[in-house]
């Protein structure tokens, strides 16, 4: 099946040279559409829809980061500048009809905490600058190998209708942009968080079943009956009747939450023997909390920020605040900056490139306090010098060095 790219002359086409082992990435089935090694409505079903733990770490990093503005620059280096009013930063800010600019990037953040993969579509008229961006859901999206190790297309499919993005050979340019995290054993997808804590996950579900059905069946007792005869030539064994009436006295009388706590009255012959472990011998408040702080670990967000007691890794707060960005947040927004520029900023010229707001961080607020207050003390340095390490124009006359021991 051949595919034809009418973006190729939107996003561009370059003569590369492709890789000596990337025709080894497909020995069967190129151009046939290759399915995602996990399923993600499970993961999204049991992490994210039945998990709190899950649910509060996906969505702590993907609305922080979703919450740093983008900036749009034009030119490199020191002849930098920032762009206030343009084409690339509206759409960016307003990236559709439907959504916003942060409520499009916390869905393309969840996608890829949630799949390890998640799809951008540019969409706009061939050979002219895209004027939508849509995020496309993970499950619906199959890759297309080619031969010579890059996709051929991108299939998304809706029950029985499906289309296809072509993908440029040469540039690897579509009109759809395939963020992946790095997964070592698959050359076509990535690996979700959730697939390193899946039996932490497990284990935090099922305790809070057992805590459900314990209160569900709360004065149900947990044991068993042991029948002794009263006389020593009596029978060893109920009878059917007996046992019968017995089953719906305890059903009736004992179990359920109402009944929690009514004594349970035994009549001659019959002995009571506990034969459960109690939640304290189980220890499963304790394991709980393992399982929540490993859901945690796999996704980098402080268990102070999750409501986890006791976690000595963090002096307060404002720590947790300060390395849920610098773990979790910061390494997601440079790459899905480098694939942005690589992707999208072709379209609206070659000298332009997106960044972010790092001073629009509040978490960062008492770093930059002290990066401050110590440039602004350096008697080492000029006035121009000082005004160009907090990112300000220089001024003229500012490139003198102050006396020893004065402050510029």
């Amino acid at each position: 099946m051949g595919f034809k790219n009418p973006l190729a002359a939107l996003f561009g086409r370059k003569e590369q040279k492709a890789s000596a082992a990337a025709p080894l990435l497909v020995q069967w089935g190129a151009g046939q559409p290759r399915f995602t090694p996990r399923q993600y409505d499970q993961l999204a079903r049991e992490a994210y829809q039945k998990n709190v733990i899950a649910y509060r770490c996906i969505r702590l990093v993907s609305q922080n980061a979703a919450t740093v503005p983008w900036i749009v620059y034009r030119g490199k280096g020191e002849n930098r500048t920032r762009l206030e009013d343009h084409p690339l930063k509206s759409l960016l800010e307003n990236p559709n009809p439907m959504q916003g600019g942060a409520e499009l990037f916390e869905a393309l953040f969840g996608f890829y905490l949630i799949a390890g993969n998640s799809y951008l579509e540019a969409v706009g008229a061939a050979g002219a600058p895209p004027r939508e961006l849509w995020t496309l859901r993970p499950d619906r999206m199959r890759v297309i190998p080619g031969k010579h190790g890059v996709p051929i297309a991108y299939r998304y499919q809706i029950g029985g209708e499906a289309m296809d993005f072509p993908v440029d050979a040469l540039t690897g340019a579509s009109a759809v942009l395939h963020l992946k995290s790095f997964h070592p054993l698959d050359d076509w997808y990535g690996m979700s968080p959730l697939e390193s804590a899946a039996a932490s996950i497990d284990q935090h579900n099922d305790a809070a079943r057992w805590n459900a059905a314990l209160l569900q069946a709360g004065g149900r007792p947990s044991g068993a009956l042991v029948y002794k005869p009263v006389h020593p030539d009596g029978t060893a064994t109920l009878t059917d009747e007996q046992r019968q009436a017995l089953k719906s006295e305890l059903e009736a009388f004992f179990q359920g939450p109402d009944n929690a706590g009514r004594p349970l009255v035994l009549e001659g012959g019959l002995d009571w023997r506990d034969m459960s472990l109690s939640p304290k011998d189980m220890d499963w408040l304790a394991g709980k909390d393992v399982s929540a702080r490993e859901i945690a670990l796999a996704f980098h967000v402080p268990p102070q920020l999750i409501g986890i007691e006791g976690s000595l890794t963090f002096a307060n707060f404002e720590q947790a605040r300060l390395a849920l960005f610098d773990d979790a947040v910061i390494p997601l927004l440079d790459h899905v900056k480098d694939e942005l520029n690589k992707w999208l900023c072709p379209a609206f010229g070659e000298d332009l490139s997106i960044g972010y707001d790092v001073d629009a961080i509040e978490a960062f607020a008492p770093r930059r306090e002290k990066a401050w207050a110590r440039i602004c003390n350096a008697d080492f340095m000029t006035v121009n010098e000082k005004r160009v390490a907090l990112g300000l124009s220089p001024l003229e006359g500012g490139d003198v060095l102050p006396h020893a021991g004065g402050k510029a």
